[in-house]
């Protein structure tokens, strides 16, 4: 194959992007098909990509024998069945992070794509972007001897309309929704690691209705790795100055860091009240060179027969460390891991 025919699933605010960069912006994807159960998302798709063909359902878009694989950008609910049943219609998988809210359901996802055909890839992005992968080669190359503890932060602007409250009872959670990155790009600069032992704490400092749902707008973390690697993480929902996504690794020999100032671009001001930057107001507009990366590294893996820089083992422990954070945030406990 010259290009790789892709379906979307999926075209919220999220897949939209998603949708852009593959007509747009992979020049080895084709996005031929896409669909949604919501007509205004269908409409979208068609006045802006002219997307050729449009389905009402997933089962729908799976039957079609004109696709080569399936990028899900859909409910978090339904990653792990989706990928599923996309594997067994002999379509490769791209998922959106993270694999599942539940183990169970995420083991059970990364055991049926081992024995599938095709392949399947859950996407965590910032391990595409440019500034991470120059520290994760740095580490890499011994620039700062042998790593053994990470910090690192997802912080969000804070809204003051509460419209994220819709989606927070099935987000799964701040450790999952949003720290779940923090975990997985701690496992990757510190290499792979197993955790033995996790404690989070949080507190609602701005959005009351959260305590209903035993979820936080502030949360804290630290785990515990094999081998006496550690990592601390720091996840809000309430920033002043926009989206804060920052990352330190220390080791032996020095430390290296990302993102400390989180400046939306080389401007600074300089008058009576100091000098200062500008912030972006949230995570994609930080990372959207990533998620093009990400997406080409995706279609290139498959036409190539080239391995994925992320495994699903990768994704399931991800979810299982941010599966715990959540408990023991929720129990006042550390929690042990087997």
């Amino acid at each position: 194959m010259s290009k790789l025919r892709i379906g979307l699933a999926g075209l919220g605010r999220l897949g939209q992007r998603y949708a852009e960069n593959l007509a747009r912006a992979v020049p080895r994807a084709e996005l031929v098909a896409v669909c949604s159960p919501v007509e205004s998302e269908r409409a979208w798709a068609r006045d802006t990509l002219a997307i050729p063909t449009i389905h009402d359902t997933f089962e729908d878009m799976l039957a079609d024998p004109g696709i080569d694989a399936v990028v899900l950008v859909t409910p978090t609910s339904l990653h792990a069945s989706q990928i599923e049943q996309a594997l067994d219609a002999g379509k490769h998988v791209f998922c959106e992070k993270p694999l599942s809210l539940e183990l169970e359901d995420c083991r059970r996802a990364a055991a049926h794509a081992a024995k599938a055909s095709k392949r399947a890839m859950v996407g965590f992005v910032r391990r595409f972007d440019e500034s991470y992968r120059n520290a994760f080669m740095h580490i890499e190359a011994g620039g700062i001897g042998r790593p053994f503890l990470v910090y690192s932060q997802t912080t969000d602007l804070a809204d003051p309309t509460g419209a994220f409250l819709k989606f927070a009872p099935t987000s799964g959670g701040i450790f999952l929704d949003c720290s779940v990155h923090d975990v997985d790009l701690a496992r990757w600069l510190l290499g792979r690691p197993k955790a033995k032992k996790v404690y989070a704490t949080g507190t609602v400092a701005m959005y009351p209705p959260l305590e209903a749902i035993k979820d936080v707008d502030n949360g804290i973390a630290i785990v515990e790795f094999e081998g006496g690697q550690m990592a601390m993480f720091y996840a809000s929902r309430t920033q002043a100055h926009g989206h804060d996504t920052q990352t330190d690794v220390t080791g032996t020999g020095g430390k290296v860091s990302v993102g400390r100032n989180p400046r939306a671009d080389r401007v600074e001001i300089a008058d009576a009240n100091g000098v200062r930057n500008s912030v972006l107001p949230s995570f994609y507009e930080r990372f959207a060179p990533a998620f093009v990366t990400q997406a080409r590294h995706f279609v290139d893996a498959i036409l190539d027969d080239t391995p994925f820089d992320l495994t699903m083992d990768d994704a399931v422990e991800a979810t299982r460390i941010a599966v715990a954070l959540r408990e023991s945030q929720q129990s006042g406990q550390p929690v042990l891991l087997a």
